[in-house]
């Protein structure tokens, strides 16, 4: 059976069939139970699981935009790279290992012919968030089959691989692709998805 996150309203993600959970120290601590609730307000004393700290905090898992947003896409004379906004969790990765194609502060923010075709497919197949697709000649470029899979990233998101269908009833998930990065920290203005707030909450579990 596939693996199935469900984010309960103003609650933690109740996880069904999970096969694999591994922390950022390489720790594999995969529940042997069919359900488990994992922690997404950020409180919980028993991470990465919910102890039900989110309703002593009063956590809302409301947001004003419900909508996974829009591809752009910025063509090139080799790739034509996709970007989608609203499911980017500001890792980092693309303007910091390849500034030349994913500039800060320009416009348009990508230039497709700023670095080797080889190297701008590297940067985006690492993307963790799924914000990054690619086509050469026309052709979409199809992600590797992964198991379904959840690592707990160190004071970030849960990444996410693999079929892992993400049945969210407050929005439309239409366009998710195979990866993506939920929001444990209770601060993302785009719930689930991650969108980078950890980083200015100070986010921290030191436990995983």
């Amino acid at each position: 059976m596939s693996t199935v996150i469900e984010p309960k309203i103003n609650g933690p993600y109740l996880v069904r069939n999970l096969k694999s959970l591994k922390n950022s120290k390489g720790a594999d601590i995969s529940p042997e139970k069919d359900v488990v609730f994992l922690c997404r307000c950020g409180k919980s004393n028993n991470k990465p699981y919910c102890d039900g700290t989110h309703k002593k905090v009063e956590f809302s898992s409301a947001v004003d935009n419900p909508k996974i947003g829009n591809w752009n896409d910025y063509a090139g004379k080799k790739i034509t790279i996709f970007d989608n906004r609203r499911l980017c969790a500001h890792a980092g990765h693309c303007t910091e290992r390849l500034a030349s194609v994913w500039r800060m502060g320009e416009t348009p923010w990508i230039d497709p012919d700023g670095a080797d075709l080889e190297d701008i497919i590297a940067v985006i197949d690492k993307c963790p968030s799924g914000a990054l697709r690619y086509s050469v000649d026309g052709k979409r470029n199809v992600e590797e089959e992964q198991a379904d899979h959840i690592y707990i990233s160190e004071n970030g998101p849960y990444h996410v691989t693999g079929a892992v269908t993400l049945d969210d009833s407050s929005r439309n998930t239409d366009g998710i692709p195979e990866k993506y990065a939920l929001c444990r920290c209770g601060e993302s203005k785009n719930k689930p998805f991650c969108d980078g707030s950890h980083w200015d909450a100070k986010f921290i579990d030191e436990d995983n």
